[in-house]
């Protein structure tokens, strides 16, 4: 019976161990779209995804919508937080909620999506 005990035990830790491990959240960041077609350009709509992908860890999804000027992310939290993720919109050349884009990220996009 101790033994039983023991390996349910260690089994409620390892499912705990796995569960915050994999500990997955939502943001949905305001910005300003300017380009029509983001997300049918091989450029404009490639950007955000990779930039952010490759400054934010553990990025699961993104979904930029043009209408709401919104970029939602799906994210592992023990990974990325939040402030990590609007950074790395801005060095995409966007804004992101109350952090404005760098201007290296902003230079870099076509002219479709700057401010007209």
């Amino acid at each position: 019976m101790k033994h039983v005990l023991t390996i349910i035990s260690l089994c409620f830790a390892f499912n705990a161990a796995i569960a915050q491990g994999n500990k997955t959240e939502t943001i949905t960041i305001k910005t300003q779209i300017y380009c029509d077609h983001c997300l049918r350009c091989e450029t404009c709509g490639a950007n955000i995804n990779e930039t952010l992908r490759g400054l934010a860890k553990g990025i699961k999804k993104v979904k930029v919508n043009p209408a709401n000027n919104t970029i939602t992310v799906v994210y592992n939290a023990t990974k990325s937080t939040p402030d990590k993720i609007r950074a790395a919109i801005a060095a995409s050349g966007y804004d992101a909620d109350t952090i404005k884009a760098t201007t290296e990220g902003y230079a870099k996009l076509d002219g479709c999506c700057k401010a007209k």
